[in-house]
């Protein structure tokens, strides 16, 4: 028996074919995606009446044949014996465990000695007396209980009386791209079709035959429709009627003449069949028969592709169908299915709101954001390393090299879709050009030398013939020269005056950026923005390095006195900053004058540093969790503190600091807050929500109140690119 620390995971597991199975699978492979191999998943697996055999992975530890009530206790007396095996995880449905309402599972309960966490994934309402006392003896044996929907954690404290901690952690979904219809619709043979769909295992309780007689009048006017019914019959289903649901189906299909127009698809599928199945689709039909289903897989994978839902008004969808979202139909009525899909096929619009809005609600639920969520219940119970810092995702470039065209980077993303409305801006393509030059510098990939020349092209191409750069160009090429920012010219000159310190650079694109720098150096002296002149101090630094001046130096001292001339001016002992409120970027300020301290070696610019970002640590790091200050206000001295509209790129350039600061003055606590910052990305924050999105490589624009922003624009990419890439220094 292995001796590393595991959670093991009791219920069905893959090969079986089964919705929990699934679950368990997904769950646990979240899991161990953030923190193996410090600690496992493994599986207790429940099989049926003995009769099946299954072909299980090395993960499933132990088998128990549901019916067999001595195995439970048997199982739960080796369980104790094994020191490894920490927690307990039962994914819990009444109808895999033996005995009346899968009381079998008290018999385990009491014997097993290790700390019990449970997932119900369903709960009935207004249960009779024997399911009552079930559910609560086995909530009476157990630690802690997670449903999914508020509904649950409702039922189960007014109609079960269950007092226990309750956790709310929604069923989790895989990351998917938001995209249109028309690319799954071509591979799948399905171009001119409008596709209406369901999925999951057929049985009686599906309501499919409701679904078809509303299709009668629809095909009238849409003649092109395809329902697809994509899924097998269920195995238990199988084994006691046969295909007696499917044949009934398929002669209604016959009887209504609707044989071109509703297609089954009779297998068990693949993850990537069934996100390819709903990604062609145009609405998602789920048309539950049972009022008091609980949780529906089915139906927030539909969602989580950015898919409108007409659904009947079972517990589950009443909790998560909004009118934004979708539609609630009647049980058993033909007519408002009819009704309802006729209105959403009539008017596009409408459907595209819905799938943004289903889209963006399904963020939280995703399961690297599900496997975090655990990851907390599971800690009050047993040791875990920081949930957020065990494992960081390799760097990825898509979304970056997504968001550039030929010209230059686009400033806007719908979803992951470059907003080319949007033009492009010096911020951005500076931002672009250093995560480049790093990302070359560190690993000498060939294909980022096109991307930083374009670039320093861009770069080139806004700037004046007095030297100025200016910000912003429209998707047509032309240049706004009404409005300049002292901020993005300063971004620049950073940018540029670090590019010609890259080592491994070639000379022509680091002599283009010389050229480019020298000619941006003096509109400077009219710069009086502390951003402006913090960046531009950097950027000087930077080309001193390999191009070494007392002018240069001078240069260094004069922006970094003007600096400490604005700490001195508004500053006092409670608030030590160079400004009255606290903004955007705010760690470049102090980081400006640790560069200032590497190059002059004066004491009163490393003290400055110091005192300001430690002012700012003070503002911004809530009981371990960074929080950067918020846009909708930000923080204003003796007055109010916005929490909410938390940027990436404050994020980015705190961690940017903060290492530099570790750099300076050799203190290891930087380096920790710079972990600690970093993780905001990663599901450390307020929202306890993954910022970056692992599937597209682009990060989210922000973190409100109670959702993220889930547009991934350039800044925000290039911020979390920018800490990544900084965290290899240490």
């Amino acid at each position: 028996m292995e001796k590393q620390p595991c959670v093991l995971y009791m219920g069905t597991f893959p090969p079986r074919e089964c919705g929990i199975a699934t679950f368990t699978k997904d769950l646990t492979d979240a899991i161990d995606d953030k923190f193996f191999p410090t600690i496992r998943s493994r599986i207790l697996a429940l099989n049926r009446n003995g009769v099946n055999i299954y072909n299980y992975p090395r993960k499933v530890l132990f088998q128990i044949t549901d019916n067999d009530i001595d195995a439970y206790v048997n199982t739960a007396k080796r369980i104790n014996n094994i020191d490894s095996i920490k927690l307990i995880n039962i994914q819990h449905e009444f109808g895999i465990f033996g005995g009346e309402h899968g009381s079998y599972l008290i018999s385990f309960l009491d014997v097993i000695e290790k700390p019990v966490v449970i997932t119900f994934h369903s709960i009935l309402p207004d249960p009779d007396e024997k399911l009552r006392q079930v559910v609560r003896d086995i909530a009476e044996r157990v630690e802690s209980i997670i449903v999914m929907t508020k509904t649950a954690v409702k039922i189960l404290r007014e109609d079960y009386g269950v007092k226990s901690k309750i956790n709310l952690i929604p069923h989790g979904v895989h990351t998917v791209a938001f995209e249109e219809q028309i690319k799954e619709k071509r591979r799948l043979g399905l171009k001119d079709k409008i596709v209406l769909s369901s999925f999951g295992m057929i049985s009686p309780g599906k309501g499919y035959e409701h679904v078809i007689e509303a299709l009668s009048d629809i095909v009238k006017k849409f003649p092109n429709l395809i329902y697809l019914i994509v899924g097998e019959t269920h195995p238990v289903i199988r084994k006691q009627e046969g295909e007696k649901y499917r044949n009934f189906l398929e002669k209604k299909i016959k009887e209504l003449n609707l044989q071109n127009n509703v297609k089954f698809y009779n297998k068990y599928l693949k993850l990537n069949e069934i996100i390819q199945y709903i990604k062609s689709t145009d609405i998602y039909i789920s048309s539950s028969q049972d009022p008091n289903q609980i949780t529906s897989g089915t139906l927030v994978y539909a969602m989580s592709c950015g898919r409108p839902i007409i659904s009947t008004p079972f517990l589950h969808a009443k909790d998560i169908i909004t009118n934004e979202r979708g539609r609630l139909v009647g049980f058993k009525d033909p007519k408002s299915f009819s009704k309802t899909i006729l209105e959403l096929l009539s008017n596009k619009n409408l459907r595209r709101d819905m799938e943004k809005s289903a889209y963006s609600y399904t963020r939280h639920m995703t399961w690297s954001n599900v496997a975090l969520s655990y990851a907390r219940v599971f800690k009050t119970y047993l040791t875990l390393p920081e949930i957020y810092v065990k494992r960081i995702p390799e760097i990825n470039t898509t979304h970056l090299n997504r968001l550039t065209d030929n010209f230059g980077i686009i400033q806007f993303a719908n979803y992951a879709i470059p907003d080319v409305e949007s033009g492009y801006t010096l911020d951005d393509n500076a931002r672009a050009l250093f995560v480049c030059g790093k990302y070359y510098n560190r690993f000498g990939e060939y294909k980022q030398l096109r991307l930083i020349k374009t670039y320093l092209d861009y770069i080139k191409y806004v700037q004046a013939k007095e030297g100025k750069l200016y910000n912003y160009v429209d998707k047509h090429k032309k240049i706004n020269f009404k409005e300049f920012s002292a901020d993005a010219h300063g971004r620049a000159v950073y940018v540029l005056g670090y590019v010609t310190a890259l080592k491994l650079l070639p000379h022509d694109l680091k002599k283009q950026a010389k050229n480019i720098l020298l000619k941006a150096l003096p509109p400077i002296k009219e710069f009086l923005s502390p951003r402006s002149l913090a960046f531009s101090l950097i950027g000087i630094y930077y080309y001193n390095k390999n191009n070494y001046s007392e002018n240069n130096i001078t240069e260094i001292k004069r922006l970094a006195d003007y600096l400490v001339s604005l700490y001195e001016l508004n500053s006092d002992e409670n608030w030590k900053w160079f400004e009255n409120k606290l903004t955007y970027s705010n760690s470049r300020l102090p980081e400006s004058l640790f560069y200032a301290y590497l190059a002059t070696r004066e004491q009163k610019y490393l003290d400055i540093a110091k005192q300001s970002l430690d002012f700012l640590i003070s503002k911004t790091f809530h009981n371990g969790i960074f929080a950067p200050i918020g846009h909708n206000g930000w923080c204003v001295k003796d007055k109010h503190h916005a929490l909410y509209d938390q940027q990436p790129v404050d994020t980015g350039c705190m961690v940017q600091a903060l290492i530099l600061a570790h750099k300076a003055t050799g203190e290891k606590e930087y380096v920790k807050y710079a972990s600690n910052a970093f993780h905001w990305f990663l599901g450390k924050n307020f929202l306890q929500q993954m910022v970056y999105d692992e599937e597209s490589g682009g990060c989210y624009d922000g973190v409100g109140e109670s959702t993220v922003n889930v547009n991934r624009g350039a800044e925000s990419t290039l911020a979390y690119l920018t800490a990544r890439l900084c965290l290899l220094s240490i």
